[in-house]
């Protein structure tokens, strides 16, 4: 038998020196009263009791003492070792360290942005055994496959470009070399999760492709970098970027057709990282679906607690030396005050323990209803923004999102930044949803299965405009279609800034890190939508033809022989009556309607044009396509002064 923490026994010196103490005390007590009182009045003044009670009270306090310091300090027994086992999958990570990984277009660079890739993918799938390659000209294994993912994460966070030997990509020999890793393990289906921008390869990659398939590898293909591209960095040369041999400077851009022709030709998936897909869900999804096998870990020492024989012990001799040092006069008094605590119910800590269970057992409108409550009794601000926070929660799970957003914006009076921050993201979640419902019609899904592509949110955009076209304008201009895009831009935008606000308060959320690149992604494309739809609806209206409906030189002006135009003063020529011989009045035309110099149309048009800076002219699209453009500053970083700031404020919109 070994103790856990020793050094709790120290305290156990102190035990005979209270013994000592408390005999030593007895002792001058009595000297004293001996020294008061003269003998013979000792028998009259003094009722002396027996002092054995309140001897077994201090043996039994001392004993209580000796067995919770004990307890404290641990005993436990050697049971032997276990070794754990755990199903999983075999995964390899192959990264592409060659000098294009250094390229900026990504922030900071595409080999930063992988290694981030691979910690979310560490976190992802806690229970496989992942391996991790670097390649360049050559491949090499820097991490054999293993469950301790710890020292895979230590790896990846030393490895850079200086560590391959031997420039280029030779993707066709990182597949090879994982795949003869993966022969080694006897498992019949594994995964390769290979990182790169997809730059000029060397090897024959069909063969590899084959052999791969043959031997059940299942290659996922995660592109890093855009298609725009960069200069690839080298401090060897004069201005820090690498040239050729005929001096130009090299530029590198993401070429995922060798990516993807690696996932398809395997029965993997391909995408690319820092697309709005999460990354970590497809990638999961795919290793779940392979074959599962029993792995052996580490080897784990068991032991066994004995601390629990000596807590009851504890207590009991604790009990008994307050009964025996008792003096029993004032114990009824004791007991009574000491019942009608006990019996008093604590109705709050009760209805919160329901609201809690009701929320854990997913019964989210009576939860809802249950944290409403009971922040209408507090009177407490940091209770109450507590309280709003799980009525938040609640009514988000339930589907009720705009009370959900109502509720999250009560929690931001706490004045704990953890509460704050929660109550942001919620906020941001809940707009985020109220935008996608509103143009959809459902809410965007949970499962990482069934998350909408780039593909999906095109066609669900297009059949909306579609929709807009075809509803009949209200007598303000506006369409019901229209009012739900200007709603979701208003609503996207809104969550950029609450996701902003979470990031500045916790800059390591990840959640909302993801969610913000999400939203913004979403919020280019839908600009790049309303931008063709533009494009196609001028390019289908009627063009004027050359003299038709377009003001010509001097048009305005009456032609000679002919009849003043509308608006024009003065008279006919002479032996020209009009109409009917008769003399148009001053002011009037043709039509006979009264005269216009263009002074109102031109104070109309103004103040049409003035009103809430909308012109009544403006299609749907444009508006759209304007709110856009006025939200555009979102992805600029923090706001500078001069342009509106999010404030954390007494009540929240």
């Amino acid at each position: 038998m070994n103790f856990a923490q020793p050094g709790w026994l120290a305290l156990l010196l102190l035990l005979p020196l209270l013994g000592v103490g408390a005999v030593l005390t007895s002792r001058l007590r009595r000297q004293q009263w001996a020294a008061f009182v003269a003998p013979r009045l000792r028998e009259t003044l003094l009722r002396r009791g027996s002092s054995l009670p309140r001897w077994f009270a201090l043996f039994f306090l001392l004993t209580a003492c000796a067995a919770t310091i004990i307890a404290l300090a641990r005993p436990r027994g050697d049971a032997g070792t276990k070794t754990e086992k755990s199903l999983g999958r075999n995964v390899m990570i192959a990264l592409d360290i060659s000098k294009s990984m250094r390229v900026n277009d990504v922030k900071p660079d595409r080999l930063a942005q992988a290694k981030v890739v691979i910690y979310e993918l560490l976190e992802a799938m806690p229970n496989e055994r992942i391996g991790f390659l670097g390649f360049a000209g050559d491949p090499y294994i820097f991490a054999p496959l293993t469950i301790d993912h710890s020292a895979v994460r230590e790896t990846v966070e030393q490895v850079d470009e200086t560590w391959a030997p031997l420039g280029g990509s030779d993707l066709a020999a990182a597949v090879q070399l994982a795949t003869e890793t993966f022969k080694k393990t006897e498992q019949k289906n594994n995964a390769l999760v290979i990182l790169s921008d997809g730059e000029k390869h060397e090897g024959d990659l069909d063969a590899m492709i084959a052999e791969a398939e043959r031997s059940g590898v299942y290659i996922i293909a995660i592109g890093v970098g855009t298609e725009d591209g960069g200069f690839v960095p080298n401090p060897d040369f004069p201005n820090g970027q690498m040239v050729d041999r005929s001096g130009h400077t090299i530029i590198s851009r993401l070429q995922g057709d060798v990516m993807r022709k690696l996932a398809e030709g395997t029965k993997g998936r391909y995408t690319i990282a820092g697309s709005g897909l999460d990354v970590p869900g497809m990638v999961k999804s795919v290793v779940q679906g392979l074959d599962a096998f029993e792995m052996e870990g580490r080897e784990r020492r068991i032991s066994i607690e004995f601390y629990q024989w000596l807590v009851f012990p504890a207590i009991l001799f604790l009990v008994v030396s307050i009964v025996a040092g008792t003096r029993w006069k004032g114990i009824q008094a004791a007991i009574l005050l000491t019942g009608a605590f006990l019996t008093i119910p604590d109705a709050r800590a009760g209805e919160a323990s329901d609201a809690k269970a009701a929320l854990a057992g997913k019964h989210y409108e009576e939860a809802r209803d249950a944290y409403h409550e009971l922040a209408g009794k507090s009177k407490l601000r940091e209770t109450q923004a507590r309280y709003r926070l799980g009525e938040a929660t609640a009514a988000y799970r339930a589907g009720d999102f705009r009370g959900a957003r109502t509720a999250f914006s009560h929690s931001l009076l706490s004045s704990d930044s953890m509460v704050r921050s929660n109550g942001h993201l919620g906020i941001a979640n809940s707009l985020f949803q109220l935008g996608w419902k509103g143009l959809s019609g459902d809410a965007y899904p949970s499962d990482s299965e069934a998350l909408p592509d780039l593909a999906r949110f095109d066609t669900i955009v297009k059949e909306a405009l579609a929709k807009l076209r075809e509803s009949e304008a209200t007598e303000e201009g506006d369409s019901g279609g229209y009012a739900r895009i200007e709603s979701l831009v208003t609503n996207w935008a809104d969550a950029v800034r609450h996701y902003d606000s979470t990031l500045a308060l916790f800059p390591s959320d990840k959640i909302a890190s993801k969610n913000r690149e999400l939203t913004m992604t979403y919020l280019k494309r839908l600009g790049e939508l309303l931008d063709q739809e533009k494009q196609e609806t001028e390019q289908s209206m009627p063009q004027p033809q050359s003299g038709e409906g377009q003001p010509q030189e001097g048009e305005g002006e009456p032609k000679e022989g002919e009849k003043g135009q509308e608006g024009e003063k003065g008279p006919n020529p002479p032996g020209d009556k009009g109409d009917g011989g008769k003399e148009p009045k001053e002011g009037k035309g043709d039509d006979g309607e009264k005269k216009d110099n263009g002074k109102k149309g031109k104070d109309k048009d103004k103040k049409d044009g003035d009103k809430g800076g909308e012109n009544p002219n403006e299609s749907p699209e444009e508006r759209a396509h304007r709110i856009l453009k006025e939200n555009a500053d979102l992805e600029k970083g923090p706001l500078t002064p001069g342009r509106r700031e999010f404030r954390d404020a007494e009540k929240d919109w």
